[in-house]
This record gives structure tokens, C-alpha cells and sequence, in this order.
């Protein structure tokens, strides 16, 4: 794509490197923001140049402006239900639903052996500590129903087994190999809802 200017050329090339953004879908977005007046080019960039400033809660791992996040400080939240999710996208998308009253951890990603992703390159061993602490009362596996869904479902299970916590698995209401972040909201609400001992579906393994 030859285009007659390097600042141009520059936004396209950042623009691009996102996911499913392509140089067509770059060029159209740059010349967008072209059109836009100084303030509101500014004010995009400013917006993006913030992101150096979010953090990672101490606890759940989900994004923050603090040292904790806003759910983990909220003290009408449930502290003893924690709800187990690959990443803020499906935290979001129970969020969205405004019937989910517990708390939160964030693995950041699933076991992925196909990917070189093990059990200590996600937050399994900070999940263990919380448990520990003897604050939770049950964990809910909210993961993908994929094969790596279910395989860091299954690990999670033998590692958190024998402590004394109720260790549930939202119901398969979602079909098999979709991502939760996709899943509309009263599908979500009722698989947390219907949620079973995830004992239920080891046969499955």
C-alpha cells in the first residue's frame, strides 16, 4: 500500500497491528480521524497513551486504576463466591448481565500445552493462595468451553480439590467451543445460575 505520507503511513501501520483490523480497515479509521478537528485527534490520543496507566488488581487480576480493583474493594460483593475467567473480556460480560454478586480471578489466558502455555504462565498458583487464606467458600469454573477451557478447568479441579470449597462449573448452556465473551446475557445468567459441582462432569474426561 504506498501512501504519500510517513505520519499517515505510521497510524495505518499501529492502526493494523491490532486484531482484526487489517491496512484497508487502517487506512479508512486514519483518514477518519484525518477528518476530525485538532481537539478531537488529541483527545484520542491522550485516551490511548492512558493506558500506561492501568494496573493489575492485587487480587483478582483483573485491570485497575489502584493497587485493587473496584469489585475486590466493593464490600456489598460476595468475598466468598469467586468466579473463575480467562480474561477482562469475560469478566465484562458477567459484569454486563448486573446478577453475578461475588468476586473475581482473572487467569489472564488457558492451559495451552499445543501453545507452550503451562500452569505457571497463568494466575493458577495466585488462585491457590487466595483459596488459602480461607475466605472462599466455592469457586465457579467460568472458562471457554474448548479443549483449553476444559483442560484448565480440569487442572484447577485437581490442584483445589481437597480443600474444603464447593467447586462448581457453570451449566453448558453455551455450545460446545464458544468463548463466554460472545454468549448472550440471559444464556450467561443462567448458566452461573444453574451452575453444577463440577464433579458432574468429569465423566466427560
Amino acid at each position: 500500500m504506498n501512501i504519500p505520507s510517513d505520519i499517515l503511513n505510521n497510524v495505518i501501520k499501529h492502526l493494523s497491528s491490532l486484531p482484526g483490523i487489517g491496512k484497508r480497515t487502517a487506512l479508512r479509521l486514519s483518514l477518519h480521524l484525518l477528518n476530525k478537528n485538532s481537539k478531537n485527534i488529541i483527545e484520542f490520543g491522550n485516551a490511548i497513551s492512558d493506558l500506561i496507566n492501568i494496573k493489575y488488581c492485587s487480587s483478582c487480576y483483573s485491570i485497575s486504576t489502584a493497587e485493587k480493583c473496584a469489585i475486590c474493594m466493593d464490600e456489598k460483593r460476595d468475598s466468598s463466591i469467586v468466579c473463575v475467567v480467562e480474561d477482562i473480556r469475560t469478566l465484562i460480560a458477567i459484569e454486563n448481565t448486573m446478577q453475578y454478586k461475588g468476586k473475581y480471578h482473572v487467569l489472564g489466558g488457558l492451559i495451552s500445552p499445543i501453545d507452550g502455555i503451562g500452569p505457571n504462565d497463568i494466575n493458577i498458583n495466585q488462585l491457590i493462595k487466595r483459596v488459602e487464606k480461607g475466605n472462599i467458600n466455592e469457586i465457579i469454573f467460568a472458562l471457554s468451553s474448548t479443549m483449553e477451557g476444559d483442560t484448565t478447568n480440569f487442572y484447577l479441579y485437581k490442584r483445589l480439590k481437597d480443600y474444603n470449597i464447593i467447586l462448581s462449573s457453570i451449566a453448558r448452556g453455551v455450545a460446545i467451543g464458544d468463548e463466554l465473551e460472545y454468549t448472550d446475557q440471559i444464556t450467561l445468567v443462567t448458566a452461573i445460575n444453574s451452575r453444577l459441582p463440577y464433579e458432574n462432569s468429569l465423566s466427560k474426561h
